[in-house]
């Protein structure tokens, strides 16, 4: 076997993910090393803060504050810094002296991924990033290699574990959003400021990846329509249980037919949705991932597992290394992202989906006519229909609610019908809209 020299491996960022990358590739180098036929040579990590603790140590002469310096001198980048700046700076920085770039970073990918990738083609390197997505969870190299010659029909994924978390606290235990919520921080899976998963920005970030990836088309972070869970109640979980459903947090990228023009566009969405107790994605309990593919010719496949952590992300990217140093033995440019497709995307009307919608109606005849009335001048058709009293208050006019589940729609049809039912006389309120998905 021929001899060939050490890779030189530069890291950046010491936090969580990264200290464990770094010291994974320490302890491990023999094994690595043997799997790839060449020596890894971890040649320093960029810190904000040298005296800082670490979550796993590290020899102290390889921390370093000057990540140009590494960039510059390496084989392999890998950025574990997170946000957008310096982080873009130094991927760019790192592909133009032509090293390959491993990234977690699906912030970045989601909003400067055209031009990065475009970076890395200029020179002949390669951009990896499984890990940016569901964490231990290999969705990214399925996508983008093993479903390559295959048609990606539609993607259901459950990719934010924190959210996940909450929801299935509240499903399972019966606890308030609150509650559930604040378990969710003391065993680290939310931080003190939450908004990038329950409001969605999050699984939007990854939405975008995944939907790019899977249709070879470019899915702009803003074209990805976004709802968090913050309006979901333990009613509505409750209820959802007893119809038997279960409520999450989906990621949803799919072909459709605009309804405009007919041809073939593309659709990427975050929102809670109803999703039937029957199908895989009901069974992802705690702070896991699932990412659910329905694909023409390999039919539906599920990925499924830990979608953070410090040492399940690291086990994704070190397979990236790995992955990377093979490449630089034997040689040649890396392999250009596959964006040919360049399907128009569309936007939430051009969606077709169900919806759950819960009423609050007068207990007397007629009233179930008059509302399915206004569901059918809509265009909308219903499923189910289920009515239970909700209060008699003496001589005051009982009150009931009122479950519809309609049939499958254009979202627009069902924006409309919802409008309709909160001017209708039959309808004292609509308090709840909820999405219905798996079907």
């Amino acid at each position: 076997m021929i001899e060939y020299r050490n890779l030189k491996v530069a890291v950046l960022g010491g936090g969580v993910v990264g200290s464990h990358v770094a010291s994974l590739l320490i302890e491990h180098r023999a094994e690595l090393e043997a799997r790839v036929g060449a020596g890894l040579e971890v040649i320093g990590v960029a810190v904000r803060n040298l005296e800082a603790p670490r979550p796993r140590a590290l020899p102290r002469e390889l921390l370093t504050d000057d990540p140009h310096a590494l960039v510059t001198a390496a084989d392999i980048v890998v950025e574990l810094i997170g946000g957008i700046s310096p982080a873009r700076e130094l991927v760019l920085e790192a592909l133009g002296s032509g090293a390959d770039v491993i990234t977690a970073n699906k912030a970045l990918l989601a909003t400067h991924g055209p031009e990065l990738f475009d970076a890395a083609e200029q020179v002949g390197a390669q951009l990896y990033y499984e890990a940016a997505v569901a964490a231990a969870i290999p969705i990214i190299r399925p996508l983008r290699e093993s479903l390559a010659g295959d048609r990606v029909r539609r993607i259901l994924g459950i990719v934010n574990g924190s959210t996940n978390y909450i929801l299935d606290r509240m499903d399972t235990d019966g606890m308030s959003a609150e509650d559930a919520a604040k378990v969710a921080r003391e065993l680290g899976y939310l931080e003190a400021d939450p908004t990038l998963d329950v409001e969605g920005y999050d699984a939007a970030q990854k939405a975008a990846i995944l939907a790019s990836l899977a249709f070879h088309t470019h899915i702009p972070l803003d074209a990805v329509h976004r709802e968090g869970i913050t309006s979901i109640t333990g009613e509505q979980v409750a209820s959802a249980k007893a119809a038997g459903y279960v409520v999450k947090l989906l990621a949803i990228a799919e072909r459709l037919i605009d309804p405009v023009t007919g041809r073939e566009g593309v659709s990427a969405r975050v929102h809670p949705a109803l999703v039937p107790r029957t199908h895989p994605l009901a069974a992802v309990h705690g702070g896991n991932n699932a990412v659910f593919v329905e694909a023409e010719f390999a039919g539906p496949l599920m990925f499924y597992g830990a979608g953070a952590g410090g040492m399940q992300t690291a086990s994704a990217v070190l397979g990236d290394i790995v992955s990377a140093a093979r490449r630089h033995l034997a040689g040649g440019p890396g392999v250009a992202e596959s964006t040919s497709a360049e399907l128009p995307v569309l936007g939430l009307d051009a969606v077709t989906t169900r919806y759950q919608i819960t009423l609050d109606v007068d207990d007397r005849p007629g009233v179930l006519a008059a509302v399915a009335g206004v569901i059918s001048e809509s265009g909308v058709s219903i499923e189910t229909a289920s009515q239970t009293i909700a209060s008699e208050d003496g001589e005051a006019s009982p009150t009931a609610t009122l479950v519809i589940v309609t049939h499958r729609a254009q979202e627009s049809a069902l924006v409309a019908t919802v409008a309709a039912l909160r001017e209708s006389p039959a309808v004292r309120s609509v308090s709840s809209v909820v999405r219905v998905e798996g079907l």
